[in-house]
């Protein structure tokens, strides 16, 4: 039996599949514990959890909060962004229902002031500037949080670029906007709060919001984890599919060492479709209360 602990749908968040079709996906690989990880995005958990138990599966909710996070060795001190993973938590905790909202309403306030950014390029380009009408018509293609990737996805539909990369490499990269800042102590208090864990996402992604960004070096990662972030943390996701051999080894170990829960997720934003593609093994899901064999 498989597990993917780190997966995104179209329903709430930035993936390409809806929560039925994920579902169906997972059962024809062989998935048997899941969490939907959707960004800043809760709102789906509720009908998640009757789609798991129609399809007999284990499921243990999940939520992708992006924080902002600064170490005053690197960066002159100046913060990066970070994802961490809640799971398990309360999905009527009136705190974190409250903050989630806050973050959603704040990320249409950010593609505002993005897409203002673009039209500044777009004036030394010749091009005609987006519009109120163009936000609009963005906003409705937004199922769950409002995210750049919905942006890019309307670009390469108005023959702007050609594909969403091209959107991300020529604009959205240099017009970005930075998300509403949550701190990783506040996600652990919210999620905590919620009765739930919170875990470091994807730590060494070489090409995602993680600790790449103080350095690439992982013995120094574990040491920004060891000596400024452990008490906030209930776990570290070891595997990822973004994460090499050795990632996954010296992660395993330092949680090992640390006392930290080890997990494990593909990411899977469906394009392509990657959702249980990595072993992670069953001990992972025994911290939920989840034993499989």
């Amino acid at each position: 039996m498989k597990i993917d602990l780190h997966i995104h749908s179209k329903d709430c968040s930035d993936g390409k599949m809806t929560l039925p079709r994920i579902f169906d996906e997972a059962h024809h690989r062989g998935v048997g514990v899941i969490s939907i990880t959707d960004h800043d995005s809760i709102e789906c958990q509720e009908s998640i959890q009757v789609l798991a138990s129609q399809c007999d599966m284990n499921y243990i909710t999940g939520v992708e909060l992006n924080i902002s996070f600064s170490h005053p060795g690197y960066q002159e001190g100046k913060p990066v962004s970070l994802d961490v993973l809640g799971y398990q938590f309360d999905i009527y905790n009136r705190a974190l229902e409250k903050k989630i909202q806050q973050l959603k309403e704040y990320r249409k306030v950010r593609a505002e002031k993005i897409l203002e950014k673009i039209n500044h390029v777009f004036q030394k380009e010749g091009r005609k500037p987006f519009t109120h009408k163009d936000l609009g018509a963005i906003e409705e293609t937004v199922d769950g949080a409002f995210g750049r990737p919905h942006i890019a996805n309307y670009m390469v539909n108005k023959g702007i670029v050609a594909h969403r990369q091209e959107a991300f490499d020529r604009y959205l990269v240099r017009c970005n906007v930075p998300k509403m800042p949550l701190s990783l102590q506040e996600a652990a208090e919210l999620i905590r709060g919620a009765g739930g864990k919170l875990v470091l996402a994807h730590p060494n992604d070489p090409n995602g919001t993680s600790l790449v960004a103080f350095t690439s070096s992982v013995q120094e990662q574990l040491k920004i984890i060891k000596d400024f972030m452990l008490p906030c943390l209930d776990g570290v996701e070891c595997w990822h599919s973004r994460h090499d051999p050795g990632t996954v080894a010296a992660y395993l170990a330092f949680a090992g060492e640390q006392n930290l829960m080890p997990t494990g997720g593909s990411d899977c934003h469906q394009q392509p479709v990657i959702l249980g593609s990595l072993d992670i093994p069953a001990y992972v899901v025994k911290p939920f209360g989840i034993t499989i064999s």
